[in-house]
């Protein structure tokens, strides 16, 4: 028998689930809900392109009545990251499986009404780190849990978003601390959890320091960057700049975004200044976490790098381990016509290596060969996808299962999102914060 799955936040996120639920003969997208009905019309579309029916719609306002009335089985939580908390419970208090895009929620009483919930229930939450999934991450995680190194006693995290990337986080609703919870918890979150997962530990003490320093107003009137438009829709003055996205460039955009505008159902501005005012998240962070297993992280997040990737260091009491990952080794600015980028599920232009080093005490370094696997997030979406929802069933996605075979929990959500929301809160202090007390 089918499954009945419901998708709430029909937004540029979403497709990747309406297409692998729509794709999947075991599984019928009977509800949208979103309040929109232009952005559900083009999810519609897609399933049709699939070959489904159209799924039902509804206003979020509606969602818990609408669930009990289609016989919902699951459901996917992809609405903008404050709200999570509340489709998670409610479709949790109907019985639903559910699945929901990271981060779990943005602080600490969101999360633990989410745990009060899932213990109350019984029910089951799944969180969509996809990370775990790419095949290189599988494989540190696999050296490392057999010893490769020893015991682990410290690591550094450097992760670069380029300017194409890092940007897209400033013209939406991610710029805003009160919808995102900031890049410690939206963006970091995915970081985090890759170093819990990889440590089999949990984090107990946290410092961060960082600051907004290159995008915003008085960044942009600094630098000499700053164009003066609100937004880029319709703006001569945001032609050449290639800090803005232009959505009339891409259908895919035009459909969910400008024609929800021009319909009337929708006030979302999806290509807002990045140099504009009304931005409160940092943009260049620096973090010192401690975990119960007695390692220590030293992290660091830069949103407006030349080139796109990460360096991960893990040093042990029997070696080194070093992770290197090119997503995107430049980037050449947007011409005035195209569309620049959204964030997330893009393969990145100009990939370059990535390399896993060995380098054990007394012993000449050796690299570390893996699976290598194509597509976003470095293969991770398909990957997860699979293990969430199971095989496509025509075998086109039936590569080799998760090493770790490992989804990620309630729990591991809570884990993530401890050391951003400790992070937020030593911002603000100055001081260390201990994770304990936020649950």
């Amino acid at each position: 028998m089918k499954r009945r799955a419901a998708i709430i936040g029909t937004g540029h996120r979403a497709q990747m689930y309406t297409k692998a639920l729509g794709a999947r003969p075991h599984y019928d997208v009977a509800l949208l809900a979103d309040p929109s009905p232009t952005r559900i019309a083009h999810h519609n579309r897609l399933l049709g392109s699939l070959g489904g029916a159209e799924a039902a719609a509804c206003d979020p306002s509606d969602f818990a009545a609408a669930l009990r009335a289609h016989r919902i089985d699951e459901v996917v939580v992809t609405t903008v990251d404050a709200t999570h908390h509340t489709y998670i419970n409610t479709a949790l208090e109907a019985g639903c499986r559910v699945v929901t895009e990271k981060p779990m929620t943005t602080d600490a009483e969101k999360c633990r009404s989410i745990l009060d919930t899932l213990e109350r229930t019984g029910g089951e939450l799944s969180v969509g780190f996809n990370y775990r999934y790419n095949p290189a991450h599988e494989k540190v995680w696999q050296l490392l849990h057999d010893g490769a190194i020893g015991e682990i006693r410290s690591v550094h995290f450097e992760w670069l978003l380029d300017v194409r990337h890092g940007a897209d986080y400033f013209r939406r609703w991610h710029r805003e601390k009160q919808h995102s919870g900031g890049l410690l918890v939206h963006k970091s979150g995915h970081h985090f959890d890759l170093v819990n997962w990889w440590l089999g530990a949990a984090p107990s003490r946290v410092h961060a320091e960082g600051g907004l320093v290159f995008y915003g107003r008085d960044n942009g009137e600094r630098t000499g960057l700053r164009r003066d438009y609100v937004r880029a829709h319709g703006s001569a003055e945001a032609a050449g700049d290639p800090y803005a996205i232009h959505l009339a460039a891409d259908p895919n955009l035009t459909s969910l975004y400008t024609d929800a505008e021009a319909a009337g159902d929708s006030d979302y501005v999806r290509d807002r200044n990045v140099f504009g005012d009304a931005i409160d998240v940092e943009d260049d962070l620096s973090v010192l976490v401690r975990y119960d297993s007695g390692a220590t992280m030293t992290y660091h997040l830069t949103a407006y790098s030349p080139w796109e990737g990460y360096r991960v260091m893990f040093n042990g009491t029997a070696g080194r381990l070093e992770l290197e990952v090119e997503e995107n080794t430049w980037q050449p600015p947007a011409s005035g016509g195209s569309a620049g980028s959204s964030h997330g599920g893009i393969v990145m232009d100009r990939p370059g290596r990535t390399s896993i080093l060995l380098r054990p005490l007394w012993e000449a370094p050796r690299e570390i060969p893996y699976e290598w696997s194509a597509g976003s997030h470095g293969g991770g979406d398909l990957r997860m996808l699979k293990e969430l929802f199971g095989p496509l069933g025509d075998g086109s996605d039936d590569g080799a299962a998760p090493a770790a075979g490992k989804g990620a929990t309630a729990r591991d959500g809570a884990l993530a999102l401890a050391v951003g929301v400790a992070g937020n809160s030593s911002l603000v202090s100055g001081l260390p914060v201990d994770t304990a007390h936020l649950w």
